[in-house]
Order: structure tokens, then sequence, then C-alpha cells
């Protein structure tokens, strides 16, 4: 099977990019299709889990997010730490560095779980999660970078907390619902590789 890019254009660029393509891709029932679709550019991302196996604990941020105020009763959610990928780091890198940024909360072993693609129907953003190894005794308050007007509130939840929260219906977005799922898999298994089991 083969696909080609007959043309390309930035339609909008600001915070986010919006760009158009015209791309021609063949059928699987034989010929091709010729369509013209536009695309949301906003980069990669990264999103962590930290969690801390002899606590049995996790980290959730919550914060203020517009595009869930149609879609859920409040748009304020919990979600694993996250951030777009810095070009200059390595996707490690940019989960250590948004860990102190959004939570003050120092990662030691980082574990990467996922990458996948957001809605590769209309973003070309893919995402790779990892789980982190943390200390969360003293983590909590409300962080973020005021330049970036974050306003993030840090919650500390039992793992099985947490995942009662996901199980009620409680996490509304693709990527907390990934990382707590792929914790409540493998959980056992990854309190027995830090030594906590």
């Amino acid at each position: 099977m083969k696909w080609e890019t007959l043309g390309h254009k930035i339609l909008y660029q600001g915070f986010f990019r919006l760009e158009q393509y015209k791309l021609r891709y063949d059928r699987f029932a034989g010929g091709s299709n010729t369509v013209t679709r536009e695309i949301f550019e906003r980069g990669d991302s990264v999103a962590v889990l930290p969690y801390d196996p002899v606590r049995d604990e996790i980290v959730l941020v919550e914060q203020f997010r517009p595009g869930a105020a149609r879609h859920t009763g409040s748009p304020w959610l919990l979600e694993l730490i996250a951030g777009m990928l810095d070009k200059a780091q390595t996707p490690e890198q940019t989960a250590r560095r948004e860990a102190l940024e959004e939570a003050r909360c120092e990662l030691t072993e980082l574990f990467p779980i996922y990458r996948y693609l957001v809605s590769p129907g209309g973003t070309t953003e893919s995402t790779t999660v990892f789980v982190a190894r943390t200390n969360t005794s003293r983590l909590g308050g409300l962080h973020g970078l005021a330049e970036e007007h974050e306003d993030i509130k840090v919650h500390v939840f039992a793992a099985g907390q947490a995942l009662d929260l996901l199980n009620g219906g409680k996490i509304e977005n693709a990527v907390t619902i990934i990382g707590l799922q792929w914790l409540a898999l493998n959980r056992s298994e990854l309190r027995r590789r830090w030594g906590c089991a």
C-alpha cells in the first residue's frame, strides 16, 4: 500500500498550528483516494505516572482544561503529569522536568509503558507514557509555572483509591485512563521489581 502528499499549507499559526494536506492513498479494494484534510499540529507529548511502591501511592495533578468544559460536569480534571516534548530533551528528560514543574516531584527510576497516537484522524500528536518511582511522603500543594499560567493542584492517592476513581468514571482523559489501567494490570509486578512486594 502506498500514499503520497500532493499538497501542504499552513492555515493558522499561533500557540498551536493548523495545517492542510492533500493526500492520495491506495484503497484496499484497488485504486486510490485523494482527500484534503486539516490536521492539528501541536507537537508530541510526554506523560508520567509517579508511583511510590513503598507507600503504594500515586500522584495525580488537577487543573482547568477548557476543552473539557462542554463534556464533563467540571473542567477541572485529574490527570497524569504531562507536557509537550522539548525537542532539546529526551522523553525521559521532559518527564523529569514536567514532574518538577507541576508537582515538585523528583523521579528516580523511569519505565516506559506506552507510546500511542492521540487522535490520528485529526492530529499528528503522539504521547510517550512512563511510570516512575518517587517518594510521595512530602508531595501535595499548589504548583506550576506562573509564566505558563499554570494553576496545578497536586494530589497523592492510595493506588487502590485512584483505581476506584478510574472504575467509578471520575477519570475522563485518555492518557490518565491508560496509565491507571496499566498500573492495575502491573502493580504487583512493579512492586516486586522495585523490591517492595
